[in-house]
């Protein structure tokens, strides 16, 4: 939503009026990236919107900036953010949240159900829609977290004004919005008609593995929460779509076996990457500690790899920031008690540059 209004194309004049037309702003000189490709263009904005692109160097403008030198490219949709508004604006709120994505290039966010209260019903998303409409900076839309308890109002839920679609927590989450057994994620899938997101680690193979984390050392957190809990989830999120003859988007794939296993499944699923599974790596906890805590975890820089693979081959289909922030006392505290999550949304499209 654009101002708590549905968005506008650009407006795209003729050559001969765009010489007549004056403007507020000409970009001049740059090289302009466009879904056509690159190329020397100049833009056009009056009103605040895009209103050419092309050779404007005999147009005329109230202010004109020269971009030799530099690329210009269009804002980015950031397609996983976690605002932490409503309930927890100690950390941020939306207006904050949005003030950094369009500081990043980012002029779009799909903003995540676990906050407080959770965004799992109409009241929950009206809510958020009505406390980002002239707040937030940037274009914006909200998740809506799919539970066991809203099952059935998912395919009314996820069309509702300002929903980007339904959010599965297959892995540990906040209150009610844990889904980690088959027929749950089923239920879910057997409603939706739009392609479901999903956080893929197998809830059980984590409880059963709790022993492995050691107090005080992040290092083990990729251990506890291996790539065989992962894998196993992603495998069964497919077999489980395939059955209720569903599509989904797994969200920050980190493991190199789930880009193999996902490259075989393209017709059912699609999948995102992040900007910190592609550039840290398990080496870096010795330096960074519980600052690159987050779920999925950084791990070994073979996965690392993996998933840059998966970019190359074009597995991967989206790039997110998973933006979460946390205070640092929070993030100071000794692990486990540590928090999960890590900021991004700022730091995506120069990071990817």
């Amino acid at each position: 939503m654009q101002n708590g209004r549905p968005l506008r194309k650009p407006l795209a004049l003729p050559p001969q009026e765009s010489m007549a037309m004056i403007y507020d702003l000409i970009l001049t000189g740059g090289t302009v990236v466009n879904h056509d490709g690159e190329g020397a263009r100049d833009i056009g904005v009056k009103d605040g919107r895009i209103a050419a692109i092309g050779d404007l160097r005999q147009a005329s403008a109230g202010e004109t900036i020269d971009c030799r030198g530099l690329h210009v490219l269009p804002g980015v949709v950031d397609s996983q953010v976690h605002f932490r508004e409503p309930g927890l604006e100690h950390k941020e709120d939306l207006e904050t949240g949005s003030r950094a994505a369009v500081l990043g290039g980012v002029t779009a966010v799909f903003e995540m159900p676990n906050t407080n209260p959770l965004t799992t019903s109409e009241a929950a998303l009206a809510d958020k829609v009505r406390r980002g409409t002239g707040r937030m900076h940037c274009d914006f839309a909200f998740w809506v977290g799919g539970t066991r308890e809203n099952a059935g109002d998912v395919g009314e839920l996820e069309r509702l004004p300002g929903a980007a679609g339904i959010k599965v927590f297959m892995g540990s989450s906040t209150g009610d919005l844990l889904v980690e057994d088959d027929e749950g994620v089923a239920s879910i899938l057997r409603n939706t008609r739009r392609r479901a997101a999903f956080h893929s680690e197998d809830e059980f193979r984590l409880r059963e593995r709790l022993g492995e984390r050691i107090e005080g050392d992040p290092a083990s957190h990729p251990v506890w929460r291996d790539e065989i809990a992962a894998l196993r989830c992603t495998e069964r999120l497919v077999r489980i779509a395939r059955n209720a003859r569903a599509r989904i988007h797994v969200l920050h794939i980190s493991t190199a076996e789930e880009i193999v296993f996902l490259e075989q499944h393209k017709d059912v699923a699609t999948c995102e990457a992040t900007p910190h599974h592609l550039t840290l790596s398990a080496d870096d906890y010795l330096r960074l500690g519980t600052l690159i805590q987050m779920n999925p975890p950084v791990r070994a820089a073979r996965h690392r790899d993996g998933v840059w693979h998966g970019i190359a081959q074009g597995i991967v289909d989206v790039l997110g920031s998973d933006h979460a922030p946390h205070t640092l006392a929070e993030k100071a505290k000794p692990y486990p008690a540590s928090p999960s999550g890590m900021t991004g949304v700022q730091t995506l499209v120069p990071i990817m540059l």
